[in-house]
């Protein structure tokens, strides 16, 4: 693959351009900006570990010249402000919507054929935002937020039976945040029900410090996390370039799955060189369903703020 660009040039943005020259995906890494020299220096600061990290990938820092990033076939959008004290949710929607707006529609004007992953927030509406602004399959625009809740989960998971995170499996779906859905029957330790190894009160424990899992970060660090969001949409952008058709949850459009239509949520999908090549229903159950269909609301809500601000001809 010859180029990959990162748009937003901020913590997560930097990680994952980082992650990606690391693991050589690629011959070239572009990484914009919109603050100048921003990207620049951080691409400069990269490329300068090469020699060190031994990879080949050529890293790149442009402030809004969207023609270099031109014939990307990957393209991950991190843009995006923060929520700000008194800033309402609908005005971080509106704001960032018109970010990723324009930022997809310059995307898509240089790189036609380049699949879209979205990794702004509020997530699953910011997917949306940049499906509209698109104009193609929703198969090649989808975002990043299951690795990052499952990540997390793995994590404190690994931690309370002292285990490796390698040998845990696992799946959330829903919406990021508070509305995820947790699903204790598909996660397992080489093989081993996790309901074997903790009880309910000890995995409900965990469950919702996962959901909590990126304001307990800001609580600590005043910011937003960046580590595990930035590699989190490096390892899709590898599912990618290498075709490897992992089973990853990804926010992905809804058309009759699931019983949902019409709304973008987490689900799991084979992740290939087509982008999403399959999503994959699972056999829930009644109690199972009765929280993805409330997170499914929670997201629509959501959607509808996005939609009744006309920011996207029909």
């Amino acid at each position: 693959m010859k180029k990959i660009t990162v748009i937003g040039a901020g913590n997560v943005g930097a990680t994952c351009a980082n992650v990606i020259a690391h693991k050589d995906l690629t011959r070239e890494v572009v990484l914009v900006d919109i603050k100048e020299g921003v990207a620049e220096g951080k691409a400069l600061d990269i490329w300068q570990t090469s020699s060190i990290n031994n990879f080949n990938t050529r890293v790149v820092g442009v402030t809004n010249d969207y023609l270099k990033t031109k014939g990307s076939s990957i393209v991950v959008i991190t843009s995006g402000l923060p929520r700000k004290p008194g800033m309402s949710r609908d005005d971080l929607i509106k704001t960032n919507a018109a970010i990723v707006k324009e930022v997809t529609e310059k995307v898509v004007k240089y790189s036609p054929e380049a699949i879209i992953i979205v990794v702004s927030n509020p997530l699953d509406v910011m997917t949306y935002a940049a499906y509209k602004a698109a104009r193609k399959h929703s198969s090649r625009v989808f975002g990043m937020a299951g690795i990052l809740d499952t990540g997390r989960y793995k994590a404190f998971l690994a931690e309370a039976l002292d285990v490796s995170p390698k040998d845990i499996h696992s799946l959330l779906l829903g919406g990021h945040g508070d509305t995820m859905v947790p699903l204790p029957r598909f996660t397992s330790i080489a093989g081993i029900p996790v309901t074997d190894l903790l009880n309910k009160e000890e995995i409900d424990k965990i469950v919702d410090r996962t959901k909590k899992g990126g304001g307990e970060l800001v609580n600590l660090m005043g910011t937003s996390a960046w580590y595990a969001p930035g590699a989190a949409a490096a390892q899709m952008v590898e599912a990618i370039v290498d075709d490897q058709k992992r089973i990853f949850p990804v926010c992905a459009l809804l058309n009759g799955e699931y019983g949902l239509n019409d709304v973008y949520m987490g689900v799991p999908v084979k992740l290939g060189s087509k982008g999403i090549e399959e999503i994959i229903e699972l056999n829930l159950n009644k109690e199972e369903k009765k929280m993805l269909e409330e997170s499914a609301n929670s997201v629509k809500g959501v959607m509808k703020v996005l939609d009744d601000m006309n920011l996207f001809e029909d």
